[in-house]
């Protein structure tokens, strides 16, 4: 069996406007110990991640405990918005998960984002079959991948998580690479 354990980034600087840099808060560099925590008794073979600082941030003290580097994948990246910084961000939210095919002017849609994720989580699951993977993923781009392999989850599911940092999905796969479940955990509450 191979578990791929996508962890949503702790609490980031929301100020910072810049996708790539945006950092973790005092708060969220504190809360990187209850995924630390949470992985403590898991033998992990691997440490990944979207290149945005926060979630590399927020798996980084993971890989360090157990001496792996981090290798980071583009397409793991969040959404792209096209617009840069959202003023009406719930609205604009909403458009997306009432039609996966909604998006801004140069930027993606629900869709877009849920098929670069799927083929690279395909990509992963091949490479390290039979292995634990640790990835450092961002909300949308999570959703995105619960609502491929549960289509139940929506823009309802999607708001009930929008404020919980880290929020940690782990998806299994049998030994042929095919999904077999999710189970999702808050660490600090699921520990």
């Amino acid at each position: 069996m191979t578990t791929v354990y996508f962890v949503r980034h702790c609490k980031s600087n929301s100020k910072n406007h810049d996708d790539l840099s945006r950092e973790l808060t005092e708060q969220g560099l504190k809360d990187r110990e209850l995924v630390t925590r949470f992985f403590a008794d898991k033998e992990i073979g691997a440490v990944l991640s979207s290149p945005y600082k926060r979630s590399i941030d927020t798996v980084k003290p993971v890989a360090d405990e157990r001496g792996l580097t981090i290798r980071t994948f583009m397409d793991l990246r969040e959404r792209e918005t096209g617009q840069g910084w959202i003023e009406d961000f719930l609205g604009y939210v909403k458009a997306q998960w009432t039609d996966m095919t909604y998006k801004l002017s140069g930027g993606e849609s629900l869709l877009d984002v849920q098929k670069r994720n799927i083929a690279v989580l395909n990509e992963i699951v091949r490479d390290y079959k039979g292995q634990n993977i640790v990835i450092g993923s961002h909300g949308t781009a999570l959703s995105a991948i619960v609502n491929y392999y549960d289509p139940s989850f929506g823009y309802d599911e999607f708001y009930e998580i929008i404020d919980i940092m880290p929020w940690i999905v782990a998806f299994e796969f049998d030994e042929n690479g095919n999904f077999t479940g999710l189970r999702t955990f808050i660490p600090g509450q699921d520990c």
